[in-house]
């Protein structure tokens, strides 16, 4: 356990659950390596960070759809897929070697697919492979799941890729497949280790479920009606690429 949260610590969180929120992602790959550099036991990472992920995505989810960006054809297509993957994800047994490894590499790959400028994904993939990406929910599911986190940093750099739709739909779709997922994929880890971990684990990070919660409506917020979209994703690749690298350093 962490025992008292360090205020820079729900620094990290608040910046983190404010710039993924911005983009339509909940921030679970991030939490999990803070928490793993801060030193909290790597079996309880998943339930800590799925636990702020759904708090970010669910406001995140509601004012996207309030303000009717969410496609809800397509979206719930791929949750639908995405979500009994994540349960089996959070079922399977994983080293606290392979967890980091998985943790940290993810990371880094999508870090450096959200530096990558959205013209030039379009240019280099026909929009016809758009069709393709209901059957790539269900692994991308699967590794959330596995990992713990809620998946739509895998899925949003593909649907651009594949113009699938526009930017804040994209974000929209990423935001209900995170949020679904990471209940699905909290379930399995709850019952991979028993529901009496849950109390624990929440009781301990509760200020930083707090500073996520604060973070993510102004990153939504922000999504939805002000900041440039190529400003974020620049801000957030690079503390996503920061915080893998320092976990598989470590490794």
């Amino acid at each position: 356990m962490i025992g008292i949260v360090p205020l820079v610590l729900m620094a990290a969180f608040f910046v983190t659950a404010l710039l993924y929120a911005a983009v339509g992602f909940g921030g679970g790959s991030t939490y999990s390596a803070l928490l793993a550099l801060s030193g909290m036991d790597y079996r309880l990472l998943p339930i800590v960070a799925l636990a702020c992920n759904i708090i970010v995505v669910a406001g995140s989810s509601l004012r996207f759809a309030r303000a009717s960006i969410t496609p809800w054809h397509g979206a719930i297509m791929m949750t639908a897929l995405a979500a009994p993957a994540a349960f089996i994800g959070g079922l399977t047994p994983i080293d606290r070697d392979s967890f980091m490894l998985l943790l940290g590499a993810s990371l880094l790959l999508t870090g450096v697919t959200m530096l990558v400028p959205q013209g030039e994904w379009a240019n280099q993939a026909p929009a016809r492979l758009a069709k393709a990406m209901p059957f790539i929910a269900a692994p991308l599911g699967y590794l959330a799941g596995l990992v713990g986190i809620g998946g739509g940093i895998f899925l949003a750099p593909l649907l651009h890729l594949t113009r699938w739709k526009e930017p804040r739909a994209i974000a929209a779709t990423a935001s209900l497949f995170i949020l679904v997922n990471s209940l699905f994929g909290l379930a399995g880890q709850l019952l991979k280790q028993g529901p009496s971990v849950l109390g624990g684990a929440i009781g301990a990070a509760l200020p930083l479920l707090v500073a996520v919660a604060i973070g993510g409506q102004i990153g939504s917020l922000m999504a939805v009606k002000f900041l440039p979209q190529r400003i974020i994703r620049w801000l957030t690749a690079a503390l996503v690429i920061w915080v893998g690298a320092r976990l598989l350093i470590g490794l």
